[in-house]
């Protein structure tokens, strides 16, 4: 047995010094993109995609981007600054659908996906809620390859864009709330936090992630007092952390809740569920005992709200009262901002673009970032999301199987 083990060995040593034909580095061919920047049709998205300062970048890289006219109007991004940028102004979506690559920041709508001529790339959000089953099978029938912007995740694991606009919405909470807490909007007259010789308002924030933090740090910067609560011991000591301070915290117990709540002036409702429904946190009792004129925030309600109150309303009726509790339930409040959002967006959006190109195509960048694949659910109209797969009942394969040939 020994003898044949080092005649084993001494085979493979033969193998190792045999001379052995040079593997030369192949030069990938850089790519030029067609980049289309549609106008966001979707129900109170006002964000676009890409900001001029972005185009003009890309297009002195050697790329073309076409822009459907007044895509930026929301954003205060006029046509001029476009086309001074640039960018081809197209005015109508089937031009701007026909290009290699779409870049949309709402998932599309059935009409769109119809201009689409087929194997292209589209990066939007995906919204499993909302997205209806026929718009999948015309992607894939189309052979896109579609990649979830809101799956992309960045060197650190973290899912940037969804990072970036819970950055936002955490900031804007508070400012809407300062802002219903006012005179001019029927408040109170209060003023958010306090000054000296002044009781500082107090602030509840349920949830302790992204969206919590930020409205944490911005309660303190403007001198509330601040309690937050939520389930998880592990993100109640990051955030202690993060801040560089000790905060009152808790676990979301309803009797320490409920007290704390019948004190507050405003609550800020910032959980979030990794699938289905926000958890209901905050019951019609609890409310009740609310102070009057107190004010809820509740940007959890794109996944239903985590107080029992709560229901969806809009940027132009964005309030109501409930036990003369003043509620503010508009999803998207990114959009509120949609120009601070859309230069957050094309932060992200741009240095993978200008990759995308070096890389020789989509192809390169799905083999090589693996953050970037987290995001694809479409390769070449094969379903790569086994969530979907099982959600829609549509078969589904392993994305690393198919990328292994690249």
């Amino acid at each position: 047995m020994d003898n044949k083990k080092e005649a084993i060995k001494a085979l493979a040593r033969e193998a190792a010094l045999h001379p052995q034909e040079e593997m030369l580095a192949v030069d990938r061919k850089r790519q030029q993109l067609t980049v289309g920047i549609p106008r966001e049709t979707s129900f109170q998205e006002k964000r676009v995609a890409l900001t001029p300062d972005a185009v003009k970048l890309l297009v002195a890289n050697g790329h073309e981007v076409l822009v459907e006219t007044l895509a930026g109007i929301d954003c205060k991004f006029d046509d001029r600054e476009y086309s001074e940028a640039g960018a081809q102004i197209v005015y109508g979506p089937e031009e701007v659908f026909k290009a290699n690559i779409v870049f949309k920041v709402a998932p599309p709508t059935l009409e769109e996906v119809k201009y689409m001529p087929g194997k292209q790339t589209l990066f939007s959000a995906l919204q499993l809620t909302t997205q209806p089953v026929e718009t999948l099978k015309m992607l894939i029938s189309k052979r896109i390859t579609a990649i979830a912007w809101d799956y992309i995740k960045d060197e650190t694991g973290i899912y940037s864009v969804v990072r970036a606009m819970g950055e936002i919405a955490g900031n804007t909470a508070v400012q809407i709330a300062g802002e219903y807490l006012s005179n001019t909007t029927g408040g109170l007259g209060l003023m958010f936090g306090g000054i000296s010789g002044v009781k500082p308002l107090e602030v509840v924030i349920l949830g302790a992630g992204t969206v919590g933090e930020f409205a944490a740090r911005a309660s303190l910067g403007l001198g509330a007092s601040l309690k937050v609560f939520d389930d998880s011991m592990y993100k109640l000591r990051r955030l202690q952390n993060d801040l560089g301070q000790r905060l009152w915290t808790s676990t979301i117990n309803p009797e320490l809740l409920k007290t704390a709540l019948a004190t507050a002036d405003v609550v800020i409702g910032a959980m979030r569920a990794p699938f289905g429904r926000t958890p209901c946190v905050v019951s019609e009792d609890m409310v009740r005992s609310m102070k009057s004129g107190a004010v809820v925030v509740d940007v959890s309600i794109d996944q239903g709200g985590c107080v029992e109150t709560s229901k969806v309303t809009t940027h132009d009726a964005p309030t109501y009262r409930v036990h003369d509790v003043i509620h503010y339930c508009v999803p998207n409040i990114a959009s509120r901002v949609s120009r601070t959002a859309s230069y957050a967006l094309s932060n992200i959006f741009t240095p993978i673009l200008l990759f995308t190109g070096e890389a020789g195509g989509i192809a390169g960048v799905i083999k090589n970032d693996v953050g970037l694949r987290n995001g694809v659910y479409l390769y070449n109209g094969t379903l790569t999301n086994e969530i979907i797969g099982e959600a829609f009942d549509l078969p589904y394969k392993d994305l690393n199987l198919l990328i292994a040939a690249l």
